[in-house]
């Protein structure tokens, strides 16, 4: 991984601002402030700064990067899902078996969407453990899905990689934001 200096990645962030539909006000400022060490900082930026529901607080913050990993991964599914035909049999096996694991990680982050919307002080600890729990798992899912198509050479197979890693990426952002609202306990509930 590339580490790239704080006022680098600053700069990057403010002039990313200008493309993406920003947010005014404390939310745009919590974004920005949230998105810095995120693993994928600049997608962390442009997808949660242009999310049209409310990000105000890192409880809701967390909620539209797990929509934004979730809706991603509807994306991915549905396309996945009408490509199954016309390719050789073992891209159509490998193109099955990922859209199950895209599946399962559309349930994961359902089930952590539910859990974020429902947190209670007493059992907040638990609630952020099934969260955490959920999203690694469903990451862990999208990486299964790319294992299944060792073997596999050609457009297919680059297709599927880059749509993958995309939701890969914002799927790792959400669970940076389930961590850092598990971190701001206190703060903002």
């Amino acid at each position: 991984m590339v580490t790239i200096p704080f006022f680098v990645l600053n700069i990057l962030l403010f002039l990313s601002s200008s493309a993406a539909t920003p947010k005014s006000g404390a939310g745009h400022d919590l974004v920005r402030s949230s998105c810095v060490h995120a693993s994928y900082p600049s997608l962390c930026f442009r997808t949660l700064s242009s999310y049209s529901g409310p990000a105000n607080t890192p409880r809701e913050l967390a909620q539209a990067a797990v929509k934004v990993s979730l809706s991603r991964a509807r994306k991915v599914s549905n396309y996945l899902s009408t490509s199954v035909t016309g390719y050789n049999k073992r891209e159509r096996v490998a193109l099955s078996d990922c859209v199950e694991q895209i599946d399962e990680s559309m349930e994961e982050l359902s089930k952590t969407l539910g859990e974020l919307k429902h947190l209670r002080g007493e059992t907040f600890e638990f609630q952020m453990s099934n969260a955490q729990t959920w999203v690694s798992a469903a990451l862990t899912n999208e990486d299964t899905c790319l294992d299944g198509f060792e073997g596999v050479d050609g457009e297919v197979k680059s297709d599927v990689k880059r749509k993958i890693t995309n939701v890969a990426k914002v799927t790792s952002n959400a669970l940076y934001m389930i961590n850092r609202l598990n971190e701001s306990r206190g703060r903002h509930r």
